[in-house]
């Protein structure tokens, strides 16, 4: 029994490649269900993508999996300039983590243009910048540019809100 402990905890990326698998399995079961009659724009339907990522997960975890079993090892972490031995920073994930869920909570409530401005400030902010006036400016800008670029040029509807009427 140590011994296959030993030999798993020695081959660790192993675990890696089993994730890989069955994200993998996910993407291309669900890509296998994506229904094409609403969707069908040309010869290159809604499918074709998701079934490219499912098949390229599954190749790169055999791949990883052949190369763990072949003697390969991951390269430990260099660090560069992070200190590898400082605690992680929790605060800033949460902060992430709130900044995300509220613009999920209210993308339906006021939609996106004020919703993304709130994840891209709440990300600014999370990360450290203090600017207090030019930060939100740089925040609607973008939300209202992401917007457009998808409502407008990509036809990817997104929800207005109140201003769909201006935009």
């Amino acid at each position: 029994m140590t011994t296959a402990k030993t030999w798993l905890r020695e081959r660790s990326e192993l675990g890696v490649s089993a994730v890989l698998v069955v994200l993998g399995v996910v993407v291309l079961v669900d890509a296998v269900r994506i229904h094409t009659d609403f969707a069908q724009r040309g010869p290159v339907g809604p499918r074709a993508v998701p079934i490219v990522v499912g098949t390229a997960l599954l190749v790169v975890a055999v791949l990883l999996a052949r190369d763990v079993l072949r003697g390969g090892r991951g390269e430990a972490e260099g660090g560069e300039d992070v200190d590898l031995a400082a605690p992680a920073d929790f605060r800033t994930v949460l902060l992430l983590c709130g900044a995300f869920l509220a613009n999920a909570a209210l993308i339906g409530v006021v939609g996106f243009p004020i919703s993304g401005a709130v994840l891209f400030w709440g990300a600014a902010y999370a990360l450290g910048s203090r600017h207090f006036v030019r930060d939100p400016l740089i925040a609607a800008g973008l939300s209202v540019a992401t917007f457009l670029v998808f409502n407008n040029l990509l036809g990817v509807p997104l929800p207005g809100g109140p201003l769909m009427g201006v935009l």
